[in-house]
């Protein structure tokens, strides 16, 4: 049954949580652009298409920014209770932490059921939108954007330079090149002329007056080609900016990455990843049976002996032992040995390339099946990093005692950090094969549950472990002990 101090705190607790879930959001999208804006500025992309973009890049961003909103709201608000003394008054009532933690916590295990739930089924698609999206925008060319005295060489095939432009449709000194066609550019120059782009902003028209257009025919690597030159007092010529437009990629072309599947299709994809590696082993064991037929015959007895390494400036026959060299008295056993020994380097340079290219393959499969555990057991420990985080935040407010957006801040910045760098640490060793998928993943949540235990802890018995006075006392009892062993060690002693 839910009572007036459950109200309490649920209230409490809503407004900062939703205030400081939407401003890191804002906070996190920032910084997206931050990194890519110099890929969209300059395109002339439409205001649909980036809102388009900022919708999934904050489905993409929400495992992120939920987290640090629970951390941050939660030691909000037990700061605030904390601060105006309501938590006191709870707690001399009668009224133990845990419970009054209970509403919360109840709440942070329903967003982090939700969180799961939006990671395994919402993110993979805004995985996918988003990826599409952003490579072709970044991939964009740029707008149409013609310049005084440069060449502007967007439009495939052209180059165009004027020497001064009016109104933006004004030009003198029209210059074309045309770079596709014929054995050499053909060229139209004019005086002046006028430049409109069509409604849709497909094509360029250009009005040329009082100019030339040149052009070579022929083929290009015989002797007679026939030069063209057309005078001409007014001349249209039209130009396809269909290359200018951004291109649609389909959603298909990235469906099947890791990023882009739910749990169900990565476990799908995992067995059957785990299944053509262990083919891959069963395919090398038959292709070198025919290199290799004394494998079938090793024993417990067999033992691992390393070749010594080649000197260099040395042949490999002078680099024999003794037994193996020839010798004037003893050439047919020696002419034997030189063969097997001769045949044996064939049977290895002949495994090694039997086996060379398939294990390109294999690394690449094996990678795949990493990335694919990796995102399997990402999408588990971001859902959970929201319980507990909020199990850090609750305990750490009712501790520090203080509200507001100051003494929070800090304290949520510094536990997330922590977080954020253990979590991209264990990506990162998962992807450079130094860590198991699951470690790797769970390394953030094995450093921060026992961190989340200890203040739980000393929050129960009431610590002051944020308290500066309690740290200046202490600073005072050392002090005077180290004073006191001084003056100690300073008296006469008597003997």
């Amino acid at each position: 049954m839910i009572k007036k101090l459950d109200i309490l705190v649920l209230r409490s607790f809503i407004g900062p949580f939703i205030a400081t879930f939407f401003l890191t959001l804002f906070v996190l999208i920032l910084q997206f652009f931050w990194l890519w804006i110099d890929d969209f500025v300059g395109k002339g992309i439409d205001v649909i298409t980036m809102l388009r973009l900022v919708v999934y890049l904050s489905a993409t961003l929400v495992p992120l920014a939920l987290p640090l909103a629970i951390l941050l709201s939660s030691i909000m608000t037990f700061g605030n209770l904390g601060e105006t003394f309501e938590l006191v008054a709870i707690k001399s009532a009668g009224i133990g932490l845990l419970r009054f933690m209970l509403p919360l916590t109840v709440v942070a295990m329903l967003l982090s059921a939700l969180a799961f739930l939006f990671n395994n089924y919402v993110i993979p698609v805004a995985n996918l939108k988003m990826k599409t999206l952003h490579y072709d925008l970044v991939n964009k060319k740029p707008a149409f954007d013609l310049k005084e005295g440069v060449f502007y060489t967007t439009i495939p095939d052209y180059a165009i330079k004027v020497s001064k432009k009016e109104n933006d449709s004004i030009l003198h000194n029209v210059i074309i090149y045309e770079t596709s066609t014929g054995p050499q550019d053909n060229i139209v120059a004019a005086e002046k002329g006028i430049m409109r782009i069509s409604a849709d902003k497909r094509f360029l028209e250009f009005t040329l007056f009082n100019g030339w257009r040149y052009e070579e025919r022929g083929n290009r690597y015989a002797n007679n080609t026939d030069f063209i030159r057309l005078g001409f007092k007014e001349y249209k010529k039209i130009l396809d900016l269909s290359s200018l437009m951004l291109a649609r990629t389909s959603d298909s072309t990235y469906k099947d990455r890791y990023e882009m599947l739910s749990t169900r299709q990565l476990s799908r994809n995992i067995d059957s990843l785990q299944r053509m590696l262990d083919k891959f082993k069963e395919r090398d064991r038959q292709d070198l049976q025919g290199y290799m037929g004394f494998s079938k015959y090793l024993d417990t007895g067999w033992m691992d002996v390393k070749a010594p390494p080649i000197k260099k400036g040395k042949s490999f026959i002078d680099q024999l032992p003794d037994s193996l060299k020839m010798s004037k008295t003893d050439n047919a056993p020696t002419a034997v040995k030189l063969s097997v020994v001769d045949q044996s380097i064939s049977f290895a340079n002949s495994s090694k390339s039997t086996i060379e290219g398939p294990s390109w393959d294999y690394d690449g499969k094996r990678k795949e099946l990493r990335l694919s555990m990796m995102t399997y057991h990402e999408k588990i420990t971001m859902s959970i990093a929201v319980l507990v985080l909020f199990l850090i935040g609750a305990p750490l407010g009712s501790i520090v005692r203080k509200g507001g957006i100051g003494t929070p801040v800090v304290f949520a910045v510094i536990f997330f950090v922590i977080f954020f760098l253990l979590n991209n640490f264990g990506k990162k060793f998962v992807k450079e094969d130094v860590l198991q998928p699951a470690a790797g993943m769970w390394l953030a949540t094995a450093v921060l549950m026992p961190i989340a235990i200890f203040l739980i802890i000393k929050a129960l018995n009431d610590s002051q472990l944020f308290n500066k006075e309690f740290y200046f006392r202490f600073y005072r009892a050392i002090k005077k002990l180290v004073g006191r062993n001084k003056v100690a060690k300073e008296q006469p002693q008597v003997s």
